[in-house]
């Protein structure tokens, strides 16, 4: 039995790691970009959250407490970063704030989520002393994190190569042939034609698109644009926590948070965009001002111009119903949809996983899930230099020189970790830089761009002028100016 996954986002990959650790189950994910996890998943305010603002009776809300209380083992597993940071909803004085908080603690406690609580003015200060005196009031919750989704992704996905599972990079779902309301095979833009007894859609954005490929009719996705602000790690010791503002119908506002390598993360906007347009990630002055002074209001002073390192956006899929949409089709009768897949939608993840793996899949194709009898269940920890003592960095040495060799500055990556990042299937310097933060830090990449270019040139057996920075045409050399 062949299942094909379509999607190498979080969820994507989280699926075939299940997939891949069952008997009998020949396992498949296809992704259009050149690497895993650069979609959604890349471009999110990488947040594992609590559970307390999804409407109750909601299959985000269910999902997202499901995936929270998942989260701390899977990441051990995957030997991926998380930090259970906790968050706060702060509030001011306001009547009207205060009955906010009220209600989401409420609603969370309908919903399941752990350690609620609403908090005074002094305790507020103590957990955040650089809060502005504006904010009295906050409901805290304990159980809220962060991590590096495109982390889980990539190192998901190994783990389901490692159990048998292919995973096929660069080449986009073109076409397919369906019999009798069933999906025979899906063809590839190469030409590829791979056979399957059913089809998983996590295309993120792109999921109506692929729908439409199979006849599939499924909600009409209405995009949502988040334009963001990373602060170097200087800024790391202004806060601890992930401090929202009061939400709105809008969202959850623009926040205040701390990333696993010690900076930290200002945004996102909230903007929907009138048409569909997948491709459009570019920030504006407007955005990134709102962003700056929302994050003022919060913190004051965090938005210094000298800690700013880089600002990006990210979209995120959306419905009218404002909930995710996970089903098996009525018409093609092995082709499963994870679509609309908005926030908490990282948090729900391996929720996500289990519905789509252990409930949909056996009642389409009605087959009872055997585990293998020896399967990889996590991944090796990776020995990063910043991460170890002088004597063990010195030991590495000693067995291998490369460990010294210092490509990226800023975060103190060795030639030996991008090699390595290599040969575990990095082809392009973004995929480097996702595999081993090499480009993440304040220079973001002007150091070590170019070595880690020449690197890949070496490692790859390719010409300079055919390295690339993610996809197929993003070039960065044209040729060699002499021979």
């Amino acid at each position: 039995m062949q299942i094909v996954v379509i999607g190498g986002g979080i969820c994507g990959s989280l699926i075939l790691r299940k997939l891949s650790a069952l008997r009998n189950v020949s396992a498949v994910l296809v992704e259009a970009k050149s690497d895993l996890g650069q979609g959604v998943t890349k471009a999110n305010s990488a947040i594992v959250h609590g559970g307390y603002d999804d409407p109750h009776g909601t299959v985000r809300a269910a999902l997202c407490v499901k995936g929270n209380d998942l989260f701390a083992d899977l990441c051990e597993e995957l030997n991926v970063p998380f930090k259970r940071t906790g968050s706060l909803v702060v509030a001011r004085d306001n009547p009207d704030e205060i009955k906010k908080l009220e209600e989401l603690l409420e609603n969370g406690k309908k919903n399941g989520a752990r350690g609620l609580r609403i908090i005074g003015k002094d305790e507020l200060k103590k957990i955040e002393p650089n809060l502005s005196e504006d904010y009295k009031h906050a409901l805290h919750c304990s159980s809220a994190g962060i991590t590096e989704p495109w982390m889980i992704a990539i190192a998901a996905a190994n783990i389901g190569r490692m159990n048998g599972a292919r995973v096929i990079t660069g080449d986009p779902v073109t076409g397919c042939n369906i019999s009798d309301g069933h999906v025979e095979d899906i063809i590839l833009e190469s030409g590829t034609r791979i056979t399957a007894d059913c089809v998983i859609n996590a295309t993120g954005v792109h999921y109506n698109e692929v729908a439409s490929i199979f006849g599939v009719v499924t909600p009409p996705v209405k995009l949502r644009k988040g334009q963001y602000i990373l602060l170097d790690k200087l800024a790391g010791g202004m806060i601890k926590s992930i401090i929202f503002p009061t939400p709105s119908e809008e969202g959850k506002g623009k926040l205040v948070l701390p990333t696993v390598d010690r900076g930290v993360l200002l945004g996102p906007t909230s903007e929907r965009l009138d048409s569909y347009t997948p491709d459009d990630v570019a920030t504006s002055d407007k955005g990134l001002r709102d962003v700056i002074d929302a994050a003022d209001s919060l913190v004051p002073g965090i938005s210094r111009y000298n800690w700013i390192i880089k600002s990006f956006a990210g979209l995120r899929p959306d419905t009218d119903e404002r909930d995710f949409f996970i089903k098996a089709d009525d018409r093609v009768k092995n082709f499963i949809t994870v679509g609309a897949i908005r926030s908490p939608g990282l948090t729900a993840a391996p929720a996500i996983a289990e519905l789509v793996v252990d409930e949909l899949i056996p009642q389409i194709l009605e087959f009872s899930a055997e585990p293998k009898e020896r399967i990889v269940t996590r991944l090796p920890k990776t020995e990063k230099i910043n991460e170890l003592p002088f004597k063990e960095i010195a030991r590495m040495i000693d067995d291998d020189p490369l460990h010294g060799r210092i490509v990226c500055q800023c975060n103190e990556v060795s030639e030996r970790e991008i090699i390595n990042a290599i040969r575990e299937g990095a082809k392009t310097i973004d995929g480097v830089k996702f595999r081993t933060r090499a480009g993440f830090g304040r220079c973001q990449g002007s150091f070590c761009g170019w070595r880690i270019a020449q690197i890949l040139s070496r490692e790859l057996g390719i010409e300079l002028s055919e390295v690339r920075l993610n996809e197929k045409d993003a070039w960065i050399l044209n040729g060699k100016v002499r021979p």
